[in-house]
């Protein structure tokens, strides 16, 4: 059989080559000399002279002008034009006197060939400049899209087969719970038959739901992985195109191509972006909406016994449509969360394996110390430690390296060259042995890990970190109440030894108001509200935004309290720091000394 031939497409120039062939035959047929001839205005005065002195040879009178033909100095006859006299019979006369041609058309001079086709290019140059800075913009603007005009419907989803993907369960770590869900698709995907036998039907689709940087889509590939079967990864970016319908065939597509390589997985990232809420409004995406409506066909049409698995991921569940998350469908949620302090220890050795470390590491100690990190974090504390032993000449990784990275990512990188006068110095010192003391002298406060002086990168002038003896899921209202004290501590100090205060506690203060309102409108720790949700959370996973759900009487109120509260909790440090002002000193002159001191250091100086 003969392949069918394509039919070749043409570069742009070539069709700019055929316009100016037929342009240069239109001004040769039916204009002719049209950039040929050039005529030069005269005055009347000129034509008479020329009359006289026998240089005319023809005039002709056109609308409100005279053109007319006359010898110059060398002899070649040109072309001039003159405006019309209201007495012209004396020039009627003295034309018929010397003879000249009066009346009738003047026949235009026709330049070289060359002259003409240079014309003819010099007129369509801005036509051809024009259409060309056009045709760039364009496609710049539709990038691949007319490219791939031929390939329309192509899904173009990226295929991992198992040797590829190299990723197993082993390779994910704190997220235990997690695995144990997926270790059923897992198995359904080896013995499908024991599922048949009994009846059962494995979901459709699941849906991994967590913060950004937990390994949902390292959940999926490590499910590839143990399953040993195909792996379709694509973006929901992907799906939306400039051209409306082409998402709803790539979506066609891939399920086709699920279909012919089953048993596989299919993984959606970021799939809130074709899938979120339809509604009624005018102007709405229609791409987008006829993605999703194809997506939800195609999951209600394919077999599920044939072994074709959906997962997806989002960090933004509460904007998915609900047909998508109907049984039969996205049945099965499985949250991808933070990992609790057992789950950083585990991630932090998982990517500890490929770094040489020395004997010095206690992973258990920075898993401590990075309370609330996520995966990829942690995964990023292990690489900043080991290019620290590298900038230092070191072959390994020592625990004091990875101290380092932590308040890397946490604070910033040091500002060594930072120049701060000796009284600022001196005003951060008490600020930072302000927090530290209130924190040290309250029952239910963490611990003090460190303190230090030194600038950051992230503004931070210094900084007092606290790092908890265990892991801590909930929080009582004397431990907020404590935090909120811990938090004023470093202004209460700045007050009670300079009598002024500075802009240092800036972040103080937002942490202070954020956790004291939280108490208040959600935590239900207020005295006067009882347990009363003032205050929903709208992204529990990106950035946590609330909004006040109440009426603008009650806010005030809210108001009111959150000021109540830390007022009190900032009249508590006072109290503390003045019961405390020797040790306030001694350990602020410390500080100063040193620039950075432990929580061992810390403790010895206060306890004395």
């Amino acid at each position: 059989m003969k392949e069918e031939k394509k039919p070749s497409r043409k570069p742009l120039i070539f069709y700019y080559f055929i316009a100016l062939i037929v342009w240069l035959l239109f001004n040769s047929i039916l204009a002719p000399g049209l950039f040929g001839t050039k005529v030069q205005e005269v005055t009347y005065n000129f034509l008479l002279e020329q009359v006289a002195a026998g240089h005319v040879t023809q005039v002709v009178m056109e609308n409100d002008r005279y053109l007319f033909t006359a010898l110059d100095e060398n002899g070649k006859e040109r072309l001039y034009k003159t405006g019309l006299w209201p007495d012209y019979s004396e020039l009627t006369e003295q034309l018929k006197e010397a003879g000249v041609k009066f009346g009738g058309t003047i026949p235009a001079k026709n330049n070289s060939l060359l002259t003409s086709i240079l014309g003819g290019i010099l007129s369509l140059l801005p036509l051809l400049l024009l259409g060309f800075f056009m045709s760039s913009m364009l496609k710049k603007r539709m990038g691949d899209s007319m490219g791939n005009v031929m390939s329309f419907g192509k899904s173009n989803a990226k295929i991992y087969v198992e040797a590829q993907t190299g990723k197993t369960f082993l390779d994910v770590a704190g997220q235990d719970e997690a695995k144990e869900a997926l270790t059923e698709i897992v198995d359904f995907l080896h013995n499908p038959q024991k599922y048949a036998d009994i009846g059962a039907n494995l979901p459709k689709g699941a849906l991994l739901v967590g913060p950004p940087g937990t390994g949902k889509t390292l959940l999926a590939k490590a499910v590839a992985g143990e399953a040993q079967v195909p792996f379709f990864s694509i973006s929901g970016s992907e799906f939306v195109e400039m051209f409306v319908g082409m998402g709803a065939a790539k979506v066609r597509d891939l399920f086709k191509q699920a279909n012919e390589k089953a048993p596989c997985i299919v993984f959606i990232d970021e799939i809130d972006t074709i899938g979120k809420k339809r509604d009624n409004n005018m102007g709405g995406n229609d791409e987008r909406e006829q993605t999703l409506n194809q997506l939800l066909t195609e999951m209600d049409g394919f077999d599920g016994a044939k072994g074709v698995v959906i997962l997806a991921a989002t960090n933004r569940p509460e904007t998915l449509d609900k047909a998508l998350l109907r049984p039969g469908r996205f049945d099965r949620r499985i949250p991808v969360e933070l990992p609790d302090l057992k789950g950083r220890e585990a991630i932090l050795k998982v990517h500890g394996k490929n770094v040489k470390l020395d004997s010095s590491v206690d992973f258990n100690t920075i898993a401590r110390a990075t309370s609330g990190a996520s995966g990829a974090e942690l995964a990023n504390i292990i690489n900043e430690g080991a290019l620290r032993a590298v900038r230092q000449g070191r072959t390994t990784v020592s625990q004091s390296d990875l101290e380092e990275s932590v308040e890397v990512v946490i604070a910033g990188y040091q500002r060594k060259g930072a120049v701060i006068c000796e009284r600022e110095k001196q005003v951060i010192a008490y600020h930072e042995i302000g927090h530290a003391l209130v924190a040290a002298r309250q029952t239910e406060s963490a611990p003090v890990h460190k303190i230090t002086i030194i600038p950051r990168t992230s503004g931070a002038l210094g900084y007092t970190m606290q790092v908890e003896e265990g892991e801590k899921v909930l929080m009582t209202r004397e431990e907020g109440f404590n935090k909120i004290a811990t938090f004023t501590g470093g202004r209460a100090a700045e007050e009670l030894v300079f009598g002024s205060v500075t802009s240092g506690a800036s972040n103080d203060i937002e942490q202070a108001t954020r956790l004291a309102r939280a108490m208040v409108t959600r935590y239900g720790m207020s005295r006067n509200f009882d347990m009363i949700a003032l205050e929903t959370v709208t992204n529990p996973y990106l950035g946590a935004d609330t909004t006040l759900s109440c009426s603008p009487e009650t806010a005030a109120r809210i108001d009111e309290e959150v000021n109540d509260l830390i007022r009190s909790a900032h009249e508590k440090a006072i109290g503390i720091l003045k019961e405390n002002v020797e040790k306030l000193h001694e350990l602020a002159h410390f500080l100063l000394e040193k620039e950075t001191i432990s929580g061992e250091e810390f403790m010895a100086v206060l306890n004395g």
